[in-house]
């Protein structure tokens, strides 16, 4: 019986060397040499074969565990939205050359709430919090919830949202020049009515946008207070808020929607579709972030562009400095998005643009095919 567990262990062993060999492409006796800590492997190869015990999640040996110079808080909204998840995987790639250990904390609803995790992440002695598009984010909140944490003294970070009077790191992307692009794009395709679909209007990026898009639309398209009341539509963030509110703007006529996000902005391409109509044809869809496999849909879509890279890697730099007692400046950093052209706007249709002014427009007549959602 003994023996037989011998064999056992012995193939168990071998099997998760040829799996670490393979991934890191490199031979077993490497990875036996790695893992050993023995002398005679390049630091490249040794590192890729690390990369690869953490891909596959094996538990690296205590010797060659790093010490982490600490634990970061990182709270975030969700998971759902592949943006989330895109600022999570680039900050802790950012914090791993610092030597802190990012715990991550993701809220869902009727889950834990963000002031809960706070409390989890302080028990465990955190370095510093970063928080991404939380309460700081929401004008209806109440901000000294951050003040408090800041008079312990606790470094933190915000990204993508600001509230004035909270001396911290704010790191977001330029909502409100995003939008005046995303119309500006559109105007130039010929479209004059431009919807946007985003979220509540209790949301400091919501209000940004709001107020860019407006203001483009006033400036190229000459559109005033009623027909831009008409064209705005504030929903629920995600696929089924971006649906529902694209639906009642096709209503009304718009040839070209502005989104508050990519998921919304797939809402918005289920909804032209259900209605018979073809995106870009009859319907140009713009959306925001720039999400992983945007590229990808049908019609791959047009965005603006988060720079995710950039603004992770500042809001690291700038907690990592808050920590080590060298204060980063307590202000908003504005990073500007990149318009991302592709499948999903096209120059507006002769009909559509000839019933897009005035009261008595009509909608453009749908496709004859009806495309699958």
């Amino acid at each position: 019986m003994r023996k037989n567990l011998a064999v056992s262990y012995s193939a168990a062993m071998r099997a998760r060397l040829s799996d670490i060999a393979q991934q890191a492409d490199v031979s077993e006796a490497t990875v036996s040499r790695v893992l050993n800590d023995r002398p005679g492997v390049a630091p490249e190869t040794r590192q890729a074969v690390l990369t690869a015990l953490d891909v596959l999640g094996y538990e690296r040996p205590a010797r060659l565990r790093k010490r982490s110079a600490g634990l970061v808080g990182l709270v975030v909204p969700e998971l759902d939205n592949p943006i989330f998840p895109a600022f999570a995987q680039i900050i802790e790639s950012a914090l791993a050359p610092t030597g802190y250990t990012p715990v991550l904390c993701t809220q869902t609803p009727g889950g834990v709430r963000e002031d809960e995790y706070v409390e989890m992440l302080l028990d465990r002695q955190v370095s510093g919090i970063v928080f991404v598009s939380g309460l700081h984010a929401d004008t209806a909140a109440d901000h000294d919830r951050y003040r408090t944490l800041l008079a312990r003294p606790l470094p933190i970070v915000m990204i993508n949202g600001y509230a004035p009077g909270i001396p911290a790191p704010f790191v977001s992307c330029d909502d409100r020049e995003a939008a005046e692009l995303a119309v500006a794009h559109l105007v130039a395709l010929g479209h004059r009515r431009i919807g946007l679909i985003t979220g509540p209007d209790r949301f400091v990026p919501v209000q940004r946008k709001v107020s860019g898009y407006k203001a483009a639309m006033e400036r190229l398209a000459g559109v005033d207070d009623d027909e831009l009341a008409e064209l705005t539509e504030l929903s629920l963030f995600g696929v089924e808020g971006g649906e529902a509110a694209a639906g009642r703007l096709i209503e009304r006529g718009a040839t070209g929607i502005v989104c508050g996000s990519d998921l919304m902005a797939l809402g918005a391409i289920r909804a032209a579709r259900q209605r018979g109509m073809s995106v870009p044809e009859d319907l140009s869809v713009v959306g925001y972030d720039d999400s992983p496999l945007m590229a990808f849909t049908d019609p791959p879509l047009t965005t603006m562009r988060q720079p995710v890279a950039a603004m992770a890697v500042a809001a690291v730099r700038a907690l990592v400095d808050e920590i080590n007692g060298h204060g980063a400046p307590h202000s908003e950093y504005l990073f500007r998005p990149e318009l991302v052209v592709r499948g999903s706007t096209a120059v507006a249709r002769q009909d559509a643009a000839s019933t897009q002014s005035g009261p008595g427009r009509q909608r453009p007549t749908p496709s004859a095919l009806a495309v699958p959602a």
